[in-house]
């Protein structure tokens, strides 16, 4: 199981990221994923999750801002980011979920990828 994030950047606040996550070594279609960050100093942060059918759920510091999707064609998952702050500067994780669901817990995830940096500038 392999999980591959990229995207990330420096970008001045107000503007906008696109992260992909590709991964391999399972059927993707069946699983949920979910994105994660962390910022120095700080604990692992829930950004959003998508179930296998597609469905969404979102932390409450980025509802609104950011949108998560999945591509099964393509074995991918990607979190859009607009509006972007200071305060979202992170390195930011992809996660596949133990099954099809998803959930806000870190524990609930089994595979991580090695993350991807995201740095606002006010």
């Amino acid at each position: 199981v392999q999980l591959q994030a990229s995207g990330g950047g420096l970008v001045q606040a107000g503007g906008s990221l696109r992260l992909s996550c590709v991964v391999s070594g399972f059927t993707f279609s069946i699983y949920g994923m979910g994105w994660f960050r962390q910022a120095p100093g700080k604990e692992r942060e829930f950004v959003a999750s998508i179930n296998w059918s597609g469905d969404t759920y979102y932390g409450d510091s980025v509802k609104g801002r950011f949108t998560i999707s999945r591509d099964n064609a393509w074995n991918t998952v990607y979190l859009q980011m607009n509006t972007l702050k200071p305060e979202d500067t992170a390195l930011y994780y992809c996660a596949r979920h133990s099954n099809g669901g998803t959930s806000d817990r870190d524990i609930s995830y089994g595979y991580w990828g090695r993350g991807t940096l995201v740095t606002v500038s006010s």
